[in-house]
């Protein structure tokens, strides 16, 4: 893994806000006391919903709350990738899968869009509200490939289709999430072709169990 440092422009200050405090406080309550340290994790997940990033000031806030070094959160941050590091765009945050069935199916293309629209990858665009990365495997490797927007997963994508859901969060929009090509969870494109038959499901393939002729019930052994 290489090196993950916090960005060097960091915010002056942080304040948790009322609906972070309230969930913070609730996966505090589900360690005991003196265990309170293990919610480190998902309030660093809170905090970076609410600042579109887990920057210095936080960290500071959550070590605090918790009783924890400083350090220690920080350890917990820069070792899961999932906690970036610097803001990223408060309108979408673009994951793109580049792992080896995504990257057959075309994620290089994905990525050259997000090059072309937003900029660089891992900075905000120029207007804030963008931000994309290459990732690794984000499990749906039928579906490639994919990219996952925000909380969601966009499956089967093209450059064109890519461009189209960009310029749809551009514009205020909530685009749908899931496949571009119409599957369901990761069936086979054009929907399934093994087990469709409705007598497997609705029981009248089914036959009695029938007893044997001159069958006994087992006998019990010491």
């Amino acid at each position: 893994m290489s090196v993950r440092r916090l960005a060097k422009d960091q915010p002056a200050s942080f304040a948790f806000s009322k609906d972070t405090k309230k969930k913070a406080d609730w996966w505090i309550g589900k360690y005991p006391a003196e265990r309170k340290a293990s919610a480190v994790i998902p309030i660093l997940w809170l905090v970076q919903k609410q600042e579109a990033g887990s920057p210095s000031p936080p960290i500071r806030a959550i070590a605090e709350l918790l009783g924890m070094p400083f350090i220690r959160v920080l350890e917990v941050a820069t070792f899961y990738t999932m906690f970036q590091l610097e803001p990223v765009g408060r309108t979408a945050l673009i994951q793109v899968c580049g792992t080896t069935p995504c990257m057959l199916r075309g994620a290089n293309e994905l990525m050259a869009t997000c090059r072309e629209k937003i900029g660089p990858k891992d900075h905000l665009s120029a207007d804030g509200r963008f931000t994309w990365q290459e990732v690794e495997c984000l499990g749906a490797c039928a579906n490639a490939p994919m990219a996952q927007i925000n909380d969601y997963y966009f499956e089967d994508l093209t450059p064109e289709i890519l461009a189209q859901i960009i310029d749809d969060f551009a514009a205020g929009k909530s685009p749908k999430a899931g496949s571009y090509v119409g599957r369901t969870s990761s069936e086979p494109e054009g929907g399934a072709t093994t087990l469709t038959d409705p007598k497997l499901y609705d029981g009248s393939a089914a036959r009695p169990i029938k007893k044997l002729p001159n069958s006994e019930p087992a006998k019990e052994t010491a």
